[in-house]
């Protein structure tokens, strides 16, 4: 919103929210009926195109987004260092209202202006009159327009709310208030009402003219500089003619300079062209791939999680992750997704962040939650995770965390032997993915990059979120490394700990020994137990027999299915972020805003404080110094909930 808000800022179907669509409603009908009343010779393809056509404005613009994202989350050629958080991508989130304007108004132009409709396809000379009509009077009006919104008395009122964007995304490019928009149609009609009045248009004519605007629009806010040397070496004049995203970029962070749409040449004539525009351009473009100090390794979750990640739809990205109703129209772009990460076949980067000294970026692996419980996926999905541990070892990371199901699976029930000394465990798998990272460890000893499980962050975490005062714990679910940690500190503590499988409870005893103190119990009643710790293979049947008012605090990385209204659940193991950490702009799977797991946590911790050892295998460390460590750095813990959620 700008400072000052001005007539016409809201759009006119704001209070419609999501439902804005209807406004096309009553054109498309009329499309259609036209189709069913006349015979195909007498069809208006030009009316017919237009849906369409604002399909593919929409596609071209979520292109833009994507590649954006990925490429200033990698660094390579960007251009402004400055991180984006909440507060823009939901001033950006309605970046699709322009297209739907302009949409409303070519249904109104070809019903209502004379030789707008049934247009030809293609024309040569309505083609050459818009790029001259573009480059001559569109150009040079939008330069002393974008000079008057400058002015303190319109910029207050309208251009302060693009301006507000300093690290600009591609849809930045878009986001005025609605009388802004206003004008710019009327500058960019001027090429396509001429073209129609003088019977020179054509339906491509008019596509690539809109298509060209989107482009360089995208391009001018993309933040990453793409264009190569020799673009302008073959034709020095084209700086004149063709503005890069360095050149725009200059113009939010400098505000008063490079005003110029697309062409900088007004700019060169009047004076007001940014000094350094070269100088920037040259620095971006040789800029290298970032090397991270810290490396968080994730995965997807399910095919339609592509548009929950930062590089997919922003707007289901700033939110926690949930199923989505549109996602399943999109169902051949998901299957397309599907084809190319299984081609591709290599981790890539889905986000950065900035952290006091630490630069850390989360890398995904292109595979699926089912892929993880399949045994003959095992090979490959090691050896993607192997990969990512030597990339990251050779770009210089000091920490790489290891989230989601990367660390250990393919068991049902881990097996327990040997004893326990402190909080030191001991843990036989026969078949399991990667022992928690010491695979990787023993494998490749002279590794320089420290692998991080997270586990003992998690052991401190639920420590520290079971109530005050509570005698008695029940634990439900599929044991972990962290499950049993968890349940030998509380035993410690001298809280009763109780299991309802006899299986669990043998091993559990077997491996503590003594030093349970008694407060192992194996019991078949669940009305008696208010706090349950529970994990994966959580049954329905299981929280069903929960007492009115139970508190489910989740172990495990991926959170039980939400049954029952009448009881409370907390998150999976996470802390809430200091807001010192930058560019968060998105939300980790599930969890809420600027809320992050403990296993990204754990690695960037590792990294602030520079510890040198691996945390990896069926080793807890000191829980205590770690979670000292957090709060040091300004992570705090979450509030037990207070109410349930449905």
């Amino acid at each position: 919103m700008a400072s000052k808000p001005g007539i016409l800022t809201d759009w006119p179907w704001k209070p419609l929210g999501s439902f804005k669509y209807i406004f096309l409603a009553p054109w498309i009908a009329e499309s259609v009926y036209s189709i069913m009343d006349k015979e195909a010779k007498e069809w208006d393809y030009t009316n017919f195109v237009i849906i369409p056509f604002m399909l593919w404005r929409i596609l071209h613009s979520q292109i833009w987004i994507s590649l954006s994202r990925y490429r200033t989350a990698k660094g390579t050629n960007r251009i402004v260092d400055k991180g984006i958080e909440f507060d823009q991508v939901d001033r950006e989130r309605n970046w699709d209202d322009q297209i739907l304007f302009n949409g409303i108004l070519f249904y109104l132009a070809n019903k209502y202006i004379p030789g707008a409709s049934h247009l030809p396809l293609w024309r040569l000379d309505g083609v050459i009159m818009v790029m001259l009509l573009h480059a001559g009077p569109v150009e040079f009006l939008y330069y002393w327009l974008h000079r008057a919104l400058h002015h303190h008395y319109l910029y207050s009122r309208y251009h302060s709310h693009h301006h507000s964007s300093i690290a600009t995304e591609p849809i930045t490019s878009v986001i005025h208030p609605f009388a802004e928009h206003i004008s710019y149609f009327l500058l960019f009609s001027i090429p396509m009402l001429t073209i129609i009045l003088t019977g020179t248009a054509s339906i491509v004519a008019l596509a690539i003219y809109i298509t060209y605007i989107d482009f360089m629009n995208n391009m001018g806010h993309c933040n990453f500089e793409f264009i190569p040397n020799w673009f302008f070496s073959i034709f020095p004049p084209l700086k004149y003619l063709m503005y890069t995203p360095s050149f725009h970029s200059l113009h939010h962070t400098q505000f008063r300079t490079n005003y110029s749409l697309f062409m900088p040449i007004y700019d060169y004539i009047y004076g007001t062209m940014d000094k350094t525009s070269d100088i920037l351009y040259e620095n971006s473009i040789k800029r290298k791939e970032e090397s991270p100090n810290v490396v968080h390794l994730t995965h997807l979750i399910t095919p339609e999680s592509i548009y929950h990640l930062r590089i997919g739809f922003a707007s289901l990205a700033s939110k926690p992750y949930s199923s989505v109703w549109f996602t399943w129209l999109l169902w051949p772009v998901t299957l397309w997704s599907m084809m190319l990460t299984w081609i591709y076949g290599r981790t890539f980067v889905v986000e950065r962040n900035r952290f006091d000294k630490i630069k850390s970026q989360t890398w995904a692996i292109p595979k699926y939650r089912l892929q993880y419980r399949l045994k003959w996926q095992k090979e490959s999905i090691n050896n993607l995770i192997e990969e990512a541990v030597l990339e990251a070892d050779e770009k210089g990371a000091s920490v790489l965390s290891l989230g989601l199901m990367n660390q250990a699976s393919f068991l049902p029930f881990p097996p327990i032997i040997s004893h326990i000394m402190m909080l030191k465990w001991n843990f036989v798998q026969s078949e399991e993915l990667n022992k928690y990272g010491e695979v990787y460890v023993k494998k490749h000893p002279k590794l320089r990059v420290k692998l991080v499980d997270g586990s003992s962050l998690a052991v401190a975490v639920l420590l520290n979120t079971i109530p005050k005062g509570t005698t008695q714990v029940l634990l439900r679910g599929k044991l972990t490394k962290v499950a049993v940690a968890v349940a030998f500190a509380l035993c410690q503590k001298g809280i009763q700990v109780a299991v309802t499988r006899e299986d669990e409870y043998e091993k559990l005893d077997k491996s503590f020994g003594t030093k349970s103190e008694g407060k192992l119990v194996m019991s078949k009643s669940y009305s008696s137990y208010k706090i349950w710790l529970v994990g994966e293979e959580l049954s329905e049947e299981s929280q069903r027999k929960a007492t009115k008012g139970t508190l489910f605090i989740p172990f495990s990385q991926f959170p039980p299915k939400k049954l029952r209204k009448d009881c409370f659940y907390h998150t999976t193991p996470a802390m809430q972020t200091p807001m010192a950490l930058e560019n968060v702009d998105s939300c980790e799977n599930w969890l809420p805003r600027r809320v992050m797991s403990v296993w990204r946590i754990a690695g960037i911790v590792h990294g602030l404080e520079g510890w040198e050892e691996h945390e990896c295998g069926y080793t807890i460390s000191n829980v205590d110094k770690i979670w000292e460590a957090c709060l040091k750095h300004g992570f705090q813990p979450l509030r037990v909930p207070t109410q349930s959620k449905s």
